[in-house]
């Protein structure tokens, strides 16, 4: 909740930031376990999110983007390690996103 809370932060002028940020971390902090509470199946569509994209943008996309910027001057092991990385973080989206939808779709039809 840090960046939203800095983001909103910025928009009110200094003095008023300070003395009203408690007061936003502590409504950004009960809104969410509001949504948390109210809206079904939280949990499980933020496992879905999780998995698709925090795997591919701190596993997969990093790799592929210094593969595509270093090109041809990185080293056979670099490659290799490069594509080993990709790979697993490839079948953790996947194992991830199915465990995600799966989760989904029993409770669903569970209900």
């Amino acid at each position: 909740m840090t960046p939203v809370a800095l983001c909103l932060e910025e928009l009110l002028p200094y003095e008023k930031a300070m003395k009203y940020s408690t007061f936003l971390r502590t409504g950004l902090v009960m809104s969410t376990a509001a949504v948390a509470v109210l809206v079904p199946y939280f949990g499980l569509v933020m496992a879905f999110i999780g998995a698709f994209l925090s795997m591919t943008v701190s596993l997969i996309l990093p790799c592929l983007c210094y593969l595509s910027i270093v090109g041809d001057k990185t080293t056979i092991m670099q490659r290799i390690v490069c594509v080993f990385i990709i790979v697993v973080g490839v079948v953790c989206v996947i194992a991830g996103t199915y465990s995600s939808v799966a989760g989904i779709i029993q409770s669903v039809f569970d209900t």
